[in-house]
């Protein structure tokens, strides 16, 4: 394999563990600067990639390569226990906890122990009191994006707003309560 002299120091450096290439929004470091790029679009929000069946749209190439498989129906991973086949063997593994019952992943607080990483971090949101999602239209905030889309369809019922501010209430008597923290 043949390198110039600047090509050779960089790759010298990852296996060092050298990462030059910072984020300035979260101060993470990448070994290469097409993994920053990769990165910024997190905080940029940026999905340049787009499924051609459905139009989801994502950030990185590789993700959208492992969504197409979702289209073709190619379900190359089986479970052994019940035949039940997936796209993807992250998918597998994850399933096969639920014959095992392997719980991998233990909260730091309460040692409570979960089957997915997902889940666990679900759940540490109970112990943080962060709500990550949030509504749109009144601003309440939530821990688990099921929670939100389910508060969503709220809203597609009659709505009561606040004269003041525009907030959107299902219940009068919450407006009415609501109301209180304009007038004193």
């Amino acid at each position: 394999m043949k390198f110039a002299l600047n090509n050779f120091k960089r790759h010298f450096g990852v296996h060092r563990g050298d990462k030059p290439y910072g984020c300035y929004v979260c101060d993470k470091a990448f070994t290469k600067k097409s993994n920053l790029t990769d990165h910024m679009r997190t905080h940029t929000g940026d999905k340049p990639y787009s499924c051609s069946v459905c139009e989801k749209a994502f950030t990185l190439k590789s993700t959208l390569t492992k969504h197409m498989k979702t289209h073709t129906g190619d379900k190359l991973y089986s479970c052994s226990v019940c035949e039940k086949a997936f796209t993807r063997k992250s998918t597998l593994i994850d399933h096969i906890r639920t014959h095992t019952r392997d719980k991998p992943y233990s909260c730091s607080v309460c040692e409570k122990a979960f089957t997915l990483k997902s889940t666990l971090t679900d759940h540490m949101r109970t112990h943080t009191g962060d709500k990550p999602y949030s509504c749109s239209v009144c601003e309440k905030a939530f821990t688990k994006k099921s929670h939100l889309t389910k508060h969503i369809r709220t809203h597609k019922r009659q709505t009561l707003h606040c004269s003041v501010c525009e907030k959107a209430y299902l219940q009068k008597s919450t407006l009415t309560k609501h109301m209180k923290t304009h007038t004193g």
